[in-house]
């Protein structure tokens, strides 16, 4: 992401900025000592931390409290939008987590990204930016994510994974990914995420194709693309984990 070194981040309670990325780029893992919330305005990212994967398409942001480690990686071309925001503004719960994105948090992320980083604090600007602040305290948590485990051999296998959510490896041949045996895998999988591989591997596929339908693919398309053998399956699936049909999902 665009290096922070030359601005001084503690004048302002949020300090915003724009950028360009190519499909492909990453970030490799780091942490920040203020919060992050990285926006995409288009295109989709995907972010990993010690604890979570997410896949964030442009109707949903991520929030990153201070101190937590964290890898972007751009699925194809991102428009980004960062906040970095004063720590004293920590919502209880520490872990990253995803919020929504509506018209209004919209609109005030691209405003404040268009702001001198000395903004006056006591006039319009400083308004706007405690009216974004507000909104992003108040806004819904989504459960859109995947645990990560702790496990090196076990995150490997995750990232491969993540990486290509329409792999077909089964259950043998992740363990033999891992250095594992099949019993000794399963149960260390589903011990540091709560659930079995195939069960992480689903949410992971479902996340990918939200966000390939939230860019414009269609239901088909998405499906194959995440390794679904049809497109009524993967329906089915979508169906159960959001209560909706992917016709019938509000992107």
């Amino acid at each position: 992401m665009k290096s922070t070194v030359d601005l001084d981040l503690s004048l302002r309670p949020v300090v915003a900025l724009a950028d360009e990325y190519p499909a492909g780029f990453v970030d490799s893992a780091h942490s920040h000592e203020r919060i992050q919330l990285l926006y995409a305005s288009s295109g989709v990212m995907s972010v990993v931390t010690d604890h979570t994967s997410f896949v964030i398409p442009p109707q949903r942001a991520v929030w990153i409290p201070s101190q937590v480690r964290h890898e972007v990686s751009c699925r194809g071309p991102v428009s980004l939008r960062t906040l970095y925001i004063d720590p004293k503004y920590e919502r209880d719960d520490p872990d990253c987590h995803i919020v929504e994105v509506g018209g209004l948090l919209k609109a005030l992320i691209l405003e404040v990204t268009t702001f001198d980083t000395d903004y006056d604090v006591e006039g319009r600007e400083g308004q706007i930016v405690r009216l974004l602040i507000s909104e992003l305290l108040a806004s819904p948590k989504v459960p859109y994510a995947a645990p990560m485990p702790s496990d090196p051999r076990l995150i490997r296998v995750c990232r491969e994974i993540i990486e290509n959510p329409s792999d077909q490896r089964d259950i043998d041949k992740w363990a033999n990914l891992a250095g594992m045996s099949r019993r000794s895998f399963t149960r260390a999988f589903k011990r540091e995420t709560g659930m079995g591989v195939a069960i992480w591997r689903q949410q992971v596929r479902l996340l990918e194709a939200l966000s390939l339908m939230s860019t414009g693919s269609n239901v088909t398309k998405a499906a194959m693309d995440v390794g679904y053998d049809s497109a009524s399956a993967f329906c089915a699936m979508f169906q159960r984990a959001f209560g909706v049909s992917p016709s019938k999902y509000e992107f």
